[in-house]
């Protein structure tokens, strides 16, 4: 297949798998200004489809960073009110929501902390009922990744500029499984595969997960009636959706007090704009009570100082370390690729999607429940082949669930 052959195909499975767009329903995309080749494909392709509307913001790395540079401080601590409606008034007609990550990991470095800091914060309390309407799967939402040259260069740093971003997109191609005959196809094989994990999980209703692995030692609790998902989500009408494309994870949320021991990452964090490397958690009763970093210690604790929740986990996940992008052996800097590479958890906001009855619960209710609630949710890899996972069952039972990396059933 040709590079634009490919692209094509890109652009179909991120409107048929990705958002999965319904006639008369409309897509917002945020869409990176360099690649506007690709936005008119997945645009032809959602209007195909019989998409209603597609609007486009083009996001701009380059302004972005002059704004943080240069604007003055009281502007990280606002976010815009018709912003916020708009998204709002979006999802509440049904709209569809395609994010296409293509940041340079490295974008915000040098950056002082505090105006990151004050604009996540601004943002996500301005935001909170949208990201609701995200995390309960209320609306349809995708996130898929194109590269830009900052990313290509950190994932390919011996290559030229364009030799890195061709690198990047034929690495990007193969976890989206586009080199597939029929891309689209092969998706709902994999989704089908997932499906078959998270149901056996369920049967199993595990009471905890315990991690080992080298600078790992980790217990985490899981809720009554409790729901594993991965693959596909349903949205409010009962229509499938991808919400990432790569995803090799089955997930669920943990209990909020219920994580105790030490967890080292395994792969880097990039958390708004600045990497963050080799770093450890130290949880007591669920909350973050200590933590190491060689590099990016201050975004790190800016992070777990968001709110008081932004301490406590709000998801667990599980990768095989045999997957397409483990496989690859590329260290992606991005959290949409290496969160499928590896095991992982989440930081900040769980899912109402992952207990019982979550969806009609009020935020009293879910948090009698157990799950946590912040403004933040974080993902950070943990998994290597060198992990152990078991389970605990309620009347104290042990079973393997990983094994050197690797699903053990």
């Amino acid at each position: 297949m040709t590079f634009m052959n490919r692209l094509e195909k890109y652009a179909e499975l991120a409107v048929k798998i990705a958002v999965n767009i319904q006639p008369g329903q409309s897509l917002w995309i945020n869409a990176p200004i360099h690649t506007p080749e690709f936005i008119r494909m997945i645009s032809k392709e959602a209007y195909k489809a019989g998409a209603k509307l597609v609007h486009i913001e083009w996001q701009d790395e380059v302004s972005t960073q002059i704004k943080y540079h240069f604007a003055p401080d009281e502007v990280f601590e606002e976010y815009p009110a018709w912003r916020a409606q708009a998204l709002q008034q979006f999802s509440e007609e049904g709209g569809a929501f395609l994010f296409i990550d293509s940041s340079n990991p490295e974008l915000l470095k040098g950056v002082d902390p505090k105006r990151i800091s004050a604009q996540s914060k601004a943002a996500g309390t301005a935001l909170v009922k949208w990201r609701e309407y995200m995390s309960a799967n209320k609306v349809t939402w995708s996130i898929i990744g194109v590269p830009s040259e900052g990313w290509a260069k950190l994932v390919f740093p011996d290559l030229d500029k364009d030799a890195a971003i061709d690198a990047l997109w034929d690495a990007i191609f193969k976890a989206v499984r586009v080199d597939c005959e029929d891309p689209v196809q092969a998706w709902k094989e994999h989704n089908a595969t997932l499906h078959d994990k998270r149901a056996c999980l369920n049967r199993k209703q595990y009471k905890k997960l315990r991690y080992l692995a080298p600078g790992t030692d980790l217990t985490i609790e899981l809720p009554e009636h409790h729901i594993w998902n991965g693959g596909t989500a349903l949205n409010e009408a009962k229509n499938q959706f991808n919400p990432n494309v790569p995803t090799e994870e089955v997930f669920t949320s943990p209990r909020r007090e219920g994580t105790h021991g030490v967890v080292r990452s395994s792969k880097p964090l990039s958390y708004q704009g600045n990497l963050i490397e080799n770093f450890s958690l130290t949880f007591e009763h669920g909350k973050v009570v200590d933590f190491e970093a060689v590099t990016g210690y201050e975004s790190l604790k800016a992070m777990l100082n968001m709110d008081e929740g932004a301490r406590y986990l709000g998801e667990v996940a599980l990768v095989p370390h045999h997957s397409p992008i483990s496989e690859s052996n590329l260290i992606f800097f991005n959290t949409l690729y290496d969160e499928n590479a590896s095991n992982h958890l989440a930081l900040g906001d769980a899912f109402p999607t992952c207990v019982e009855g979550g969806l009609s619960m009020s935020r009293e209710e879910l948090d009698q429940a157990g799950l946590n609630h912040s403004l933040i949710h974080v993902d950070f890899m943990i998994g290597s082949a060198e992990m152990d996972i078991d389970g605990i069952t309620e009347d104290g039972q042990v079973e393997p669930v990983f094994r050197n990396g690797n699903w053990a059933f």
